[in-house]
């Protein structure tokens, strides 16, 4: 792809992010926690796949986009370390909650989940305008 595929495929990704992001705010305003989990999730997801485009690495696993992401911009301290926490307690409450029958997302969960998103998309977004 030539730069400028990859930018406007970084900047589609971020768009997703934020839109997941969106759904997510009025998932919960409905008090709907579950899909707040989800939605916040997607978020961060997609935010990750965008800032790795410029660095020549995509995948469709969600495990490979996490290890990617902590390799390239967590171990090398770009961003702070506490984000890996962020990103594994989305990765498990959205797991746990799509996957598990009888797994309950409370509204503190919820919260919690959407602030790791809107922290992550922020940082990414931040990063990404650096790069401009």
């Amino acid at each position: 792809m030539l730069d400028s595929d990859l930018k406007n495929l970084s900047v589609a990704r971020l768009a997703h992010a934020n839109d997941c992001l969106h759904e997510a705010e009025i998932l919960f305003a409905a008090n709907e926690f579950k899909g707040t989990a989800n939605r916040s999730y997607y978020a961060a997801f997609h935010a990750m796949r965008a800032v790795l485009i410029p660095d020549g690495f995509d995948s469709k696993k969600h495990s490979g986009i996490i290890a990617k992401f902590r390799e390239l911009y967590l171990k090398t301290d770009l961003f702070d370390r506490s984000v890996s926490d962020a990103v594994s307690s989305l990765f498990r409450v959205r797991t746990a909650s799509d996957y598990d029958d009888f797994y309950i997302v409370s509204k503190q969960d919820a919260t919690q989940q959407l602030e790791y998103a809107k922290k992550l998309l922020t940082l990414i977004t931040n990063y990404l305008k650096t790069k401009e």
